[in-house]
């Protein structure tokens, strides 16, 4: 799937500084992806140099855009993306430095799902410490309600470098769009870059409201299932991607203050 959004003057602009040698498709994906690191770097989701975001190149299978090992999430451009293979090995004919062992997890689910476009993998204290709780995520809000029924959780084993270990963390996550890592961390995948961000927004969110309530140290209380069965039906997206509106004006906005990630 193409990395689209509604196309505004504004959002254009964005988008208008393609360099000569890349096409539009690959210029239009390389910019969602910058803005989808520096949007998480402002959400205090990076881990330094840990943790990526992975984006298939549009048209191909067997390439991906990703972040260079040793650059901070903020420090993302369009341009400095690097384009590694499914063994996460540099393709782009440069001597810049990929991550092959941080792109293990990416490139098992790209490999298993079609529909994975774009791959978030994150370690936040929210979803580390929701990870680690026995229950899980509750359906103690709306942001939960959207994955009742429709996470999945892979128990903690150490390093996913093993290919036994990913082809059961695949198997695990099954056609979820999100899954948690028990004691590691968060995993969401998009039909493009804006519906695996607005997905881990959601579960971030989800997390952070779970932690808030348990820390209140009174009784829980949890809507019904038949509530819980209708909101999530109500909260699913059908067959357009989740953040077709909500994209254009994080680009916006991030447009505003950091106008470098798009170069």
């Amino acid at each position: 799937m193409s990395e689209s959004c509604p196309i505004t003057p504004d959002i254009q602009a964005i988008y208008a500084g393609r360099p000569d040698g890349v096409d539009q498709a690959e210029w239009r994906a390389r910019v969602n992806l910058a803005a989808c690191y520096r949007l998480a770097a402002r959400q205090g989701w990076d881990d330094i140099i840990y943790t990526h975001i992975s984006l298939r190149l549009p048209g191909r299978d067997d390439v991906f855009l990703i972040n260079p090992f040793g650059l901070r999430f903020d420090e993302i451009r369009a341009s400095n993306l690097l384009l590694i293979d499914t063994q996460g090995r540099v393709a782009d004919g440069t001597d810049r430095k990929a991550n092959p062992s941080g792109f293990a997890i990416h490139g098992a689910v790209h490999r298993a799902r079609e529909d994975a476009h774009c791959v978030i993998h994150l370690h936040t204290d929210a979803t580390i410490a929701v990870s680690a709780l026995q229950c899980g995520l509750l359906p103690l809000s709306q942001h939960a309600m959207r994955f009742w029924n429709d996470i999945a959780y892979h128990d903690y084993a150490g390093l996913a470098f093993p290919a036994q270990e990913q082809e059961l963390l695949v198997q695990e996550l099954g056609l979820h769009p999100a899954m948690l890592l028990r004691n590691h961390g968060g995993l969401t995948c998009g039909r493009t870059v804006a519906e695996a961000y607005i997905l881990m927004d959601t579960l971030e969110r989800a997390c952070r409201i779970q932690l808030s309530a348990m820390a209140a140290g009174t009784d829980l209380h949890m809507p019904p299932r038949d509530i819980l069965d209708l909101t999530h039906r109500q909260l699913l997206p059908g067959s357009q991607p989740e953040g077709l509106l909500e994209w254009p004006a994080l680009l916006r906005k991030l447009h505003q203050s950091e106008p470098d990630f798009c170069l």
